[in-house]
């Protein structure tokens, strides 16, 4: 019995080893007539014009790499004889166990103890605060995306109404962080609610088309109020936060003369982070809690199905709008750090690229999964600053490769190839917000049909 199972297995291996090299064979090709002009031609600047220089070696070397990788997905990934259904896979309780008791607790401390690391400097702290900020905003946007199911791409919007919102509060009235931030939030929420009035009959492509035009009209605004928002020069000299009053400055009165310490500037970078990171802290807890809510189960049952959430009594116009508005609370209150973090914001800063980094951060960390979008964030913000310093690159590619040149391909690349490998985010599984401690029989009397 054995041997005749082997003697119909070896056929089958060979023929999907067969198909697997045929298929990549074949995306190589394609890979050789897309990389050709783009990867192996380049313009060299002379005395006398331009010279094109060829780089096939660079050619050559994307074939392989998508050769390789076509191959092993096709051989080793997609495979058909693989069974299917529950057993193919493993339990999604023992995921979620690991992820909620190892992976977020061992993500908090590291979180808290990045400044004091022998290894952090200036340049890991800013990392760790641009990382955390776009956590921030990502976990705003799952309250419309992940949550309710409405497909915002101008997100980018409310972030840039809390960042002027704040710089206007800040210079005119002269008001500290603390008092701003909180308007910030709040004028913020009313901009997610004008634009939630206008989009409560639309849904898939149409309400993204519509929010993705928001995004644009707020960028306009601020280019040509020149007025109020300083037009293309934006608004400079934004005040800093203090620590309960004390400046981080040098002189007497400052934080490190209160404490004793010599005066450095990383104090400031090292309170900002600790800022932003409790407001990251803030907005993750809040949108938990808000989640087993009833406001929150409207908003899942939003996402699900609208006619059956209208059916069961909800009303869909005051769910949506909610989601509107606390979502875009929450990218104001990360535009307001944005701002006193740089001290200077402007139209530029606030582009289609960022509604569509962070809501690639959503949809790669799974929708509605808080520390899938946490890991998705650590893995995009992150990664893209690793990639701009991968010198050991030159040794395959050749000394003149610059890998700043690359980053956003090879960064594509590691998006394309994680949708593969998971194409509901790296964290598709997730906790219902209501469920039964054990499983029960339902009454016969309740049931048409007998028992439940």
């Amino acid at each position: 019995m054995s041997a005749s199972a082997d003697a119909v297995a070896r056929p089958a291996t060979r023929s999907r080893l067969g198909h697997a090299l045929r298929d990549a064979l074949l995306m190589a090709l394609v890979a050789l007539a897309l990389f050709g002009p783009l990867l192996g031609l380049k313009t060299v600047p002379v005395t006398a014009g331009l010279v094109l220089e060829s780089r096939w070696h660079l050619v050559a070397a994307a074939a392989a790499i998508v050769f390789a990788g076509r191959f092993l997905l096709r051989y080793l990934v997609w495979r058909t004889d693989r069974p299917s259904g529950k057993a193919a896979r493993p339990a999604a309780g023992v995921a979620r166990g690991w992820l909620g008791k190892t992976l977020a607790p061992a993500l908090l401390l590291t979180a808290l103890a990045w400044p004091v690391l022998p290894t952090t400097d200036r340049y890991l702290l800013d990392i760790g605060i641009l990382m955390l900020t776009y956590m921030m905003l990502a976990w705003g946007l799952n309250v419309v995306v992940g949550l309710a199911g409405l497909l915002d791409l101008g997100y980018v919007a409310f972030y840039a109404v809390g960042a002027y919102s704040y710089a206007l509060l800040a210079q005119h009235f002269g008001w500290s962080f603390w008092i701003c931030l909180p308007l910030a939030g709040i004028l913020t929420a009313f901009a997610g609610i004008l634009l939630g009035f206008p989009v409560l009959r639309l849904r898939g492509d149409y309400l993204a088309i519509v929010t993705l035009a928001f995004g644009e009209i707020i960028r306009l605004i601020l280019l040509n109020w020149y007025e109020f928002t300083g037009g293309p020069n934006g608004i400079s000299g934004i005040p800093r936060p203090s620590f309960f009053g004390l400046p981080f400055t040098g002189g007497e009165g400052g934080f490190a003369a209160a404490f004793g310490l010599e005066h450095s500037p990383l104090h400031r970078i090292v309170f900002l982070y600790y800022v932003v990171l409790g407001l990251a802290l803030a907005t993750l807890a809040f949108t938990v809690r808000l989640r087993r809510l009833p406001v929150g189960m409207a908003w899942e049952a939003l996402r699900e199905d609208e006619i059956a959430c209208r059916s069961l009594g909800i009303n869909t116009r005051n769910t949506k709008l909610t989601a509107f508005a606390i979502g875009a609370m929450f990218g104001g209150f990360a535009g307001s750090f944005f701002a006193t973090r740089q001290g200077f914001i402007s139209p530029e800063s606030f582009v289609f690229m960022e509604s569509a980094l962070i809501l690639a951060i959503v949809v790669l960390g799974g929708l509605g999964s808080q520390i899938g979008i946490a890991v998705a964030a650590l893995v995009m913000i992150g990664g893209i600053e690793l990639l701009r310093n991968l010198a050991w690159l030159k040794a395959v590619f050749g000394p003149d490769f610059d890998p700043s040149l690359y980053r956003m391909l090879l960064f594509g690349l590691a998006m394309v190839t994680i949708m593969v490998w998971k194409p509901r985010g790296l964290v598709s599984t997730r906790m219902p917000s209501i469920q039964l401690a054990q499983r029960k029989g339902i009454g016969a009397d309740l049931v048409g049909q007998g028992r439940g």
